[in-house]
């Protein structure tokens, strides 16, 4: 058994030099160490802040970009309506000149229609004077190829003229 004890010396010796290990990394290693894990939590606890804040602001974001969407699909269905407004006046107002010139072009051709029936009834007055005198003239030459027929004539209408 003398295999699983040490001798004191060795055991003196052992806690010596795990003593002086010990002092050197107390005073040296530990502060070292422990200020590394404390500036890395410190350093994961600013990035976790950081992040919360990013997903506030993201959030915040995202809400202005709903609103932005929202105003704009408001203002595209007003600008929509003002556009079928406008184009619908427009129509109006096209149909309503339309309008305006058929009915000037339809007084125009009553007028012209006009005009053109009385230069036709005048100009067929004068053709019927032109062939009631020729007519006159005809039946008058065969009436009055003599002599006595014509002097009896202009005796009856002398009287006719009398009287009225």
């Amino acid at each position: 058994m003398d295999l699983f004890l040490p001798e004191s010396g060795l055991v003196v010796w052992m806690l010596l030099a795990f003593g002086i290990v010990f002092a050197v990394l107390a005073k040296f290693g530990w502060p070292i160490i422990l200020n590394s894990l404390q500036k890395r939590e410190e350093h994961i606890a600013e990035s976790l802040k950081k992040a919360e804040e990013a997903i506030e602001t993201l959030s915040g974001l995202e809400q202005k970009g709903k609103d932005i969407i929202a105003s704009a699909e408001a203002e595209q269905i007003k600008m929509v309506g003002e556009t079928k407004t406008l184009n619908q006046k427009m129509i109006d107002d096209a149909k309503a000149e339309a309008t305006r010139e058929a009915d000037k072009i339809i007084a125009s051709a009553r007028e012209q229609i006009v005009k053109e029936k009385e230069a036709a009834i005048a100009e067929l007055n004068q053709e019927v004077v032109k062939l009631s005198v020729q007519m006159a003239e005809k039946i008058l030459l065969r009436e009055l190829k003599d002599r006595k027929a014509q002097s009896d004539y202009v005796e009856t209408l002398l009287k006719d003229n009398s009287l009225s």
